[in-house]
C-alpha cells in the first residue's frame, strides 16, 4: 500500500520502518517544517492510506484535511478529542475511512479489556478506591497521556457511574526516554490489586499501527482498535 506519514517524528520514524519492511511504500513524509506545501489534497491523494501522529494542535485539521481529501486515515495523536465527534460525523458524510485509537499496542487494547471487566466487577465493591498512573518519555506533551484518559473514561462505563477517576486525579510522570507505563491500581484495607502494562519501546505501537492501517485500505466508516482486533 502507498503511504502518507503525517508527523515524522521518532514515531513517525518508526512507523516507516515498520512500513518499509513489510514491503510498503511511503509516498509523502510530512512534518511542522514542509507541512503548507505538502499538506495538500493533490499529495495526499497519491496515498491509499495517511497515517498521522502529530500534537494535540495540529492532529484535528491533519485528520480532516485527510478526510476531505477523500483519503483513508488513521490516527494516534492525543490530548484533542473532545472534537473526534465531529470529524466521525465528516468521515460519515464523506463516504471515508477513519481509524482512531489513544494507543496502538495490542498489549494496551488487551489491557483496555481487562480495565473494563475489572471495573464492572469493582463498581459493586466501594471498599476499593481506584487509582490511575501513567509514566512517559520527558518529550510527551499531553498529560495524563490519551491512553490513562482512555481507562478512565472505560472505568467509568463499566461501572455505571459508581466509580469515576477525574483526569486532574491521574498521575502524570515524565522521565527519561520512559516509552510509556500504565497501572490501575485497586486499593482497600484489606489489600491492593494492580494491573499494568509497560511498553519495551515505540515499536510495539508502530506495529499496530502499520497492521491497523493495513486493514483500513478499502473499508468505509470510523473505526477503532475494538473493530480491529475483534475484542
Amino acid at each position: 500500500m502507498k503511504v502518507a506519514i503525517i508527523g515524522y517524528g521518532k514515531m513517525g520514524h518508526e512507523i516507516e520502518k515498520v512500513l518499509l519492511e513489510r514491503g510498503h511504500d511511503v509516498v509523502a513524509k510530512i512534518d511542522v517544517d514542509n507541512r503548507a506545501e505538502m499538506m495538500t489534497a493533490e499529495v495526499l491523494s497519491q496515498a491509499d492510506v495517511a497515517i498521522e501522529f502529530t500534537s494535540p494542535t495540529t492532529a484535528y485539521d491533519n485528520i480532516k484535511a485527510c478526510i476531505e481529501a477523500g483519503v483513508a486515515v488513521l490516527s494516534g495523536s492525543t490530548g484533542w478529542t473532545e472534537r473526534k465527534a465531529e470529524l466521525d460525523e465528516l468521515c460519515r458524510q464523506k463516504g471515508g475511512a477513519f481509524f482512531y485509537s489513544s494507543n496502538y499496542s495490542v498489549g494496551v487494547n488487551i489491557l483496555f479489556r481487562l480495565n473494563r471487566w475489572l471495573a464492572g466487577v469493582m463498581g459493586g465493591m466501594p471498599q476499593y478506591s481506584v487509582g490511575i498512573e501513567e509514566i512517559h518519555h520527558i518529550h510527551k506533551l499531553d498529560a495524563p497521556s490519551g491512553t490513562a484518559a482512555t481507562l478512565a473514561d472505560e472505568i467509568k462505563e463499566a461501572s455505571d457511574g459508581r466509580i469515576v477517576v477525574a483526569k486532574e486525579d491521574i498521575v502524570s510522570v515524565r522521565e527519561g526516554e520512559v516509552p510509556g507505563t500504565h497501572t490501575i491500581t485497586y486499593d482497600s484495607p484489606e489489600d491492593t490489586l494492580t494491573v499494568s502494562h509497560n511498553a519495551k519501546s515505540r515499536r510495539g505501537l508502530a506495529v499496530g499501527a502499520v497492521l491497523a492501517a493495513e486493514w483500513l485500505v478499502g473499508q468505509k466508516g470510523v473505526f477503532t482498535m475494538d473493530d480491529f482486533l475483534k475484542i
